[in-house]
Order: structure tokens, then C-alpha cells, then sequence
């Protein structure tokens, strides 16, 4: 895919090796990912351990892949749209709730009946991709043809999103006691490796092969850099816009159902919370610009997974559930500050003064 980013500037002289390595934007955040785990050696000895238990792997390391699959299924919607539209979804949550509301209905329906499914369980959930697709062709809408600024426009599903799941469950916790229902989100018989980890990563790919075997890659970075522009090479800028919100859709209404898979219930208050913030913050960490255009699937997953581990890294300090948001905040702050284009320019800037200065001082010496 080309490099589209012409105003960033090189902070290492040279064509060499070393000059690649430094500007590429993977290696910050991979460079991030391995300090954490570097320190996990340190606090936390038993950190890398992991066993088989109940038929199930475990340990930290599972720990992080299996609750970061979720973010990591968002996340790649949230890259798309904001490669492609230079704004950012903060309704993925909501939309999360209402996938796997509409999941809920079909299988227990209004008699409750948690241990029967009412309707075929692949019903239950092309149901619930389907209200993903069509919350993400409500923000397409407002964004593509209405012309509303991306994060204005999932405001309207930020805010009301969560009671439209209320009304489909009846204001109701839906719990599915089906062992069935656990197979998406918890294990399927016989595999010993969390069925979450598997579809993250199953997404992931195909997404990846989509965007890079495909024209889309391309189409998505050149509407996210000029959108007249693409208009005038002939690329249709609205169905575009429209077609990664619903794509996006999609992805959150995965990993909705995943998630209440994984606790055998739809609790629509809690269901996906927050979850926009983590998306944003690891689309930033990955590299891709937050105005539009350029973007890397490969970093925003990395990103994604380095928020996971931060959060874990945290519980295993033992570090209290109410404390968590205070420490994480700061890590957080410092992350974005250490990644931002201004810091790297000044400690490329500071990097060859350095090198200018340490020949003088030595013959002065």
C-alpha cells in the first residue's frame, strides 16, 4: 500500500536500515508491547506460566489474548472509519448491546427460557450480525450522504443505543444457560485454546486479506487524505463511507455476541461499556493518523493487545479495580505524549545534535 503521509519528516538521516526501523510506526508500539512484557518478568515471575486447566489453557498470557479479542475485533472497525473518514465511532458499544440483544430475543424470546434455544442458534446470530450492519448503515447514513461529522453522528447511538437493547430484552438481563451458547464465547469441546482468541484472530486476517488483496486499502486512504480528490479519479467517496460503517458494524456485532457468549448472558448497561475509549486510544497507539488516510490494521491490533496487557499487568500488581483507571490514565498519557509526531521530531532533532556535539567534546577532551 503507498505511503500517502508526505508531511512527516524524517528523523533519522540516511537510507539505511537503522532510518527504517526508526521512522516505521510498528516500532513504537511493538517496542511498548515488549517493555511490558519485559516488566512482567520482573513483578510478576509467574507472568509467562501457563497450563492446562479443565481442558482449558490458562495463565496471563491467555488472560490478555482472550479478553483483548474483543477490543481487537472493534478496533478494526474503528481503524477503517478512521482512516476513511478522518472522525471516529464512539457507538461501538451500544451497537455491541443491540447485536447481542437481538441474539438474546431470538434464542430465550419473550417466555425467558434459558436452557432451550426458541430459534436455530445460527439464526440467533446472523440476527444479531444483521442489527450490527444495520446500526452501522444508520451512522453510514448521517456521515456519507448527510455529510455529519463521524463522531457526531454515533452520538446519537452513543446515547440512545443502550435503551434500544433494553426495549428488544424487555429491560430484562437475558441469561442463556444453553451450553451451546458458550461455544463462541468461552470454549468448543475438544479445543483447548478459548474460542475468542480464535475468532480475533480469524478476523483479523480476513479483514487484513480484504483490505490488502482488495482495492479497498487504497479507495480508504485516498478518501481519508482528499476526498474531492478521490471524486475525481472516480472513486465513489459516499459508498465507500458507507460500506465501512456497515463493515464496522458488523465487527462490533462479533464481538458483541462474543461477549455475552463469554458470560452467558445480554446485560445491556454493561455490555461492551467503554470500550469506544480503549478503541480509539489503540487505534492512535498503532500508528494510524486520527485525521484520515493513512493506517495499519497490523498496529491498531498491536495496540489493542498493549492495552489488554497494561490492564492485566495491572491487576497482577495487585493493583485495586478502583485504583486501575488512575494508573492507566498515566501510563496512558505518558504512551500518547511518547508517540506523538512532535516528541519524535524533538528527540530526532536532540539525537543529532547529540551527534554533531560528541566528536567536538571529545577533541576537546
Amino acid at each position: 500500500m503507498p505511503d500517502l503521509e508526505i508531511n512527516s519528516k524524517p528523523l533519522v538521516k540516511g537510507n539505511g536500515f537503522l532510518k527504517k526501523i526508526f521512522e516505521n510506526r510498528l516500532t513504537f508500539s511493538l517496542t511498548l508491547l515488549f517493555l511490558i512484557m519485559l516488566q512482567n518478568i520482573i513483578t510478576t515471575p509467574n507472568f509467562f506460566y501457563m497450563s492446562i486447566t479443565n481442558g482449558l489453557l490458562s495463565g496471563y498470557i491467555p488472560i490478555i489474548l482472550d479478553q483483548a479479542s474483543r477490543l481487537v475485533i472493534v478496533t478494526l472497525g474503528m481503524t477503517l472509519i478512521t482512516a476513511v473518514s478522518g472522525g471516529q465511532d464512539i457507538s461501538v458499544g451500544a451497537i455491541m448491546a443491540i447485536s447481542a440483544a437481538f441474539c438474546g430475543l431470538l434464542l430465550n424470546g419473550p417466555e425467558y427460557r434459558t436452557d432451550v434455544f426458541l430459534n436455530p442458534y445460527p439464526l440467533a446470530l446472523f440476527a444479531g450480525l444483521l442489527g450490527g450492519a444495520l446500526c452501522g448503515a444508520f451512522n453510514g447514513f448521517l456521515v456519507a450522504v448527510l455529510k455529519i461529522q463521524p463522531m457526531i453522528a454515533s452520538l446519537i447511538l452513543f446515547t440512545c443505543g443502550r435503551s434500544i437493547a433494553k426495549l428488544i430484552t424487555y429491560s430484562q438481563t437475558v441469561y442463556i444457560m444453553n451450553p451451546v451458547y458458550k461455544y463462541l464465547g468461552v470454549q468448543i469441546p475438544g479445543i483447548p485454546i478459548r474460542t475468542t482468541i480464535i475468532v480475533s484472530v480469524v478476523m483479523v486476517a480476513l479483514v487484513s486479506i480484504f483490505v490488502k488483496r482488495t482495492s479497498l486499502g487504497i479507495y480508504i486512504e485516498s478518501i481519508g487524505v482528499n476526498s474531492s480528490a478521490a471524486r475525481l479519479v472516480g472513486i465513489n467517496s459516499n459508498l465507500i463511507k458507507f460500506f465501512v460503517f456497515v463493515l464496522a458494524g458488523v465487527l462490533c456485532g462479533a464481538a458483541g455476541l462474543m461477549a455475552s457468549s463469554s458470560i452467558g448472558s445480554v446485560n445491556s448497561d454493561e455490555l461492551g461499556r467503554f470500550i469506544e475509549l480503549d478503541a480509539i486510544l489503540a487505534v492512535a497507539l498503532g500508528g494510524t493518523l486520527l485525521g484520515g488516510g493513512k493506517f495499519s490494521i497490523a498496529g491498531s491490533v498491536i495496540g489493542a493487545y498493549t492495552i489488554q496487557a497494561i490492564t492485566t499487568t495491572l491487576y497482577a500488581m495487585q493493583v485495586r479495580a478502583d485504583q486501575l483507571n488512575i494508573f492507566k490514565a498515566v501510563i496512558i498519557v505518558i504512551l500518547i505524549v511518547v508517540s506523538s509526531d512532535v516528541f519524535r521530531e524533538k528527540l530526532g532533532k536532540t539525537a543529532r545534535f547529540l551527534r554533531r556535539s560528541l566528536p567536538r567534546v571529545r577533541r576537546e577532551l
